[in-house]
């Protein structure tokens, strides 16, 4: 386990817990746990770190797992970037927890490579490393020697996993009861994505802020665009500029918005939701909320609804 600066504490201490925890049948550790530090001390947030062993440390390794920090734009330390590229060409299994991936992509493992991170640092991470195959909406990705994971609760998800790939899915089972989780969750990261929110300071602001208001309304691409006071080739040139969508794909991203706020905070039935959020049927409805969120909209229900709710 690598903790460098300014990591997040929970994916330092997550791994850490669910490997040291591993029982094989005959009762001896399947892991042999050390935190490695770029530093002999290093903050996390509101907290230190003080670490055992240092970056050298690493080449003994046979699984590394690189944390998410606060600021992934920050640049990594040089030692870590060295080390992990050292890792890989010794064929060293290397896994990343939420912002770690771009700590992985400045190390130039993720080029040519299919990988996620926290969906709000998708935009960012793109820029930066156009060469990824970024899928923002899974919990994790596995290519191998290489593994991705989202945020926070995605790095539990991504440590089950990888014991399950090393000891089977009963010892996989039995660390998942001692971390009270699932050993499989429904659905990814997708879930949890608030889409299509109004960017800042674009030129289709004014068109966007219509959309939001009047997204529950019959929207065709000549009603957006005369609004717009453009023509439809411009629109769709604009649009793709600034969303990389279409203007009809940028509504029906707002629609399902809309319509996992009424999911969370309401008892209204599926068919009255989908009226009420501007789909014309319930089958359409269905279909592309899963597209977009992963899961069913009874299923979100389900798991976001406000308890409170009756």
């Amino acid at each position: 386990m690598v903790a460098l600066p300014d990591s997040v504490a929970s994916d330092v201490a997550t791994p850490v817990d669910v490997f040291s925890r591993v029982r094989l049948p005959s009762g001896r550790a399947g892991y042999r746990v050390k935190v490695c530090g770029t530093e002999p001390e290093v903050r996390a947030g509101p907290i230190r770190i003080a670490t055992d062993h240092g970056i050298d440390e690493l080449h003994d390794a046979d699984t590394i797992v690189v944390p998410g920090v606060h600021n992934p734009l920050a640049t990594a330390p040089n030692t870590l970037i060295a080390a992990l590229k050292a890792a890989y060409g010794n064929g060293i299994r290397i896994a990343s927890i939420c912002t770690g991936a771009f700590v992985l992509a400045a190390a130039g493992l993720l080029d040519g490579r299919r990988a996620t991170t926290h969906w709000l640092g998708a935009t960012n991470f793109r820029a930066a490393y156009p060469a990824v195959d970024l899928d923002p909406d899974v919990l994790y990705v596995d290519e191998g020697q290489i593994l991705t994971s989202a945020g926070a609760s995605a790095g539990l998800d991504l440590c089950l996993h990888m014991v399950a790939r090393d000891y089977g899915s009963a010892v996989a089972a039995e660390s998942a009861r001692l971390a009270v989780a699932p050993l499989h969750r429904a659905g990814g990261q997708a879930q949890f994505i608030l889409r299509n929110r109004q960017p800042m300071n674009t030129e289709l602001d004014e068109v966007l802020a219509w959309i939001e208001a009047h997204a529950h309304q019959k929207l065709t691409l000549p009603t957006i665009a005369a609004h717009a006071a453009m023509s439809i080739r411009t629109l769709n040139r604009r649009f793709q500029a600034e969303t990389g969508q279409t203007p009809i794909q940028w509504v029906t991203g707002v629609r399902v918005r809309h319509a996992q706020e009424l999911l969370e905070r309401t008892s209204e039935s599926i068919e009255s939701i989908c009226c009420r959020v501007g789909f014309e049927s319930a089958a359409n409805f269905r279909e592309q909320f899963k597209r977009l969120v992963g899961v069913s909209p009874q299923a979100y229900r389900t798991t976001f609804r406000d308890r409170a709710v009756r």
